[in-house]
């Protein structure tokens, strides 16, 4: 069995380029020794996907995160214009 013969165009596109080669050098092998390293193959291809899943996962909360930030401190801003408008009124009273 080829290690990338069974990949979308949209997979084998996401894999680092040394990481192709390799499978390519592997399907070259003897069948005896291509079964050994199949699923060794596999399994880092697995977790290269696994990697950038977690990747995209974590660059997304920080953009969230950014955008929470933002928010926040725009409210801090407005509160404390808020805040000061209220204490020049009070002091204009007293």
């Amino acid at each position: 069995m080829n290690p990338i013969s069974n990949r979308t165009a949209a997979e084998v596109e996401e894999l680092p380029r040394e990481l192709l080669d390799l499978g390519e050098r592997i399907a070259t092998l003897l069948p005896s020794q291509r079964q050994e390293l199949d699923s060794a193959y596999v399994a880092v291809v697995d977790a290269v996907r696994r990697r950038r899943r977690i990747l995209a996962l974590v660059q997304e909360a920080l953009s969230q995160l950014r955008l929470d930030i933002k928010y926040l401190m725009f409210d801090l801003e407005a509160t404390r214009g808020e805040r000061d408008a209220l204490k020049q009124r009070l002091g204009e009273e007293c």
